[in-house]
């Protein structure tokens, strides 16, 4: 069996934030003359962030939102739950902080990441992006010198559905020409990155940096505990 295709994820896969939320948050307040805890600010983004995906998911598209608004509105309801009562200043700092977020500036590459997309490449697969993500990711993986790895970028916003939907992967596999037994995505979430692609028929991978007890029952050689063992499982599936 030779797989022709891998998607990856990419938020806490490839890249990760380089500080928390909070603290990006609270810095930009502060160069703006703002005193706010950066733990309101963690606190408020984790619950304004769960509420607004439930009322609007995948960035309110099919409620006539766009991904910009979604985010702006985010991050403005974050720092009014945090004590920012100056809707003014709440929006201007919602707005520097989108854009912020487009740069390599707020990103950083995994440890092993690069080297595990060379050497996927170099087993000669085709390798492309599956991601809940806005517009901004391509963007991203371009300040951040990842995006020559990949084919395609498919966001949930361009898809117009997300993982655990198996639409996206469909879509992934369309625009690659592969059938999914001849495809394999790998990321960080049990339900997102590890089932959703079985169930289409696809291998997955689970990346699992840490070192403690999963919780959901997943044979050991579909867990990857460092993205420096990703190619040589691969080349062990391809013998």
């Amino acid at each position: 069996m030779k797989l022709r295709l891998l998607t990856w994820d990419v938020k806490d896969t490839l890249l990760r934030l380089r500080i928390p939320v909070g603290q990006q948050y609270q810095l930009e307040a502060k160069s703006q003359g703002l005193q706010v805890d950066p733990s309101a600010l963690d606190t408020s983004f984790r619950q304004v962030y769960r509420n607004h995906w439930r009322l609007f998911p995948n960035y309110g598209l099919s409620q006539g939102l766009t991904s910009h608004r979604w985010w702006v509105d985010v991050v403005s309801q974050t720092f009014q739950l945090a004590g920012v009562k100056d809707e003014k200043t709440v929006e201007s700092l919602a707005e520097k902080l989108y854009h912020d977020f487009c740069t390599a500036k707020n990103w950083e590459v995994l440890p092993g990441a690069r080297e595990a997309l060379q050497g996927c490449r170099e087993l000669g697969l085709k390798m492309a992006v599956v991601s809940n993500f806005d517009r901004r990711l391509e963007d991203i993986l371009i300040s951040c010198s990842l995006d020559r790895h990949f084919e395609f970028v498919l966001t949930s916003e361009s898809a117009g559905c997300a993982k655990p939907d198996l639409a996206i992967f469909r879509k992934a596999l369309n625009l690659a020409d592969v059938a999914p037994h001849l495809a394999a995505h790998v990321g960080d979430d049990y339900d997102k990155d590890y089932r959703a692609p079985r169930e289409l028929g696809m291998f997955s991978f689970l990346f699992h940096p840490e070192s403690g007890h999963l919780n959901e029952q997943i044979p050991p050689d579909h867990v990857i505990h460092s993205l420096h063992q990703l190619p040589p499982r691969i080349q062990s599936m391809m013998k």
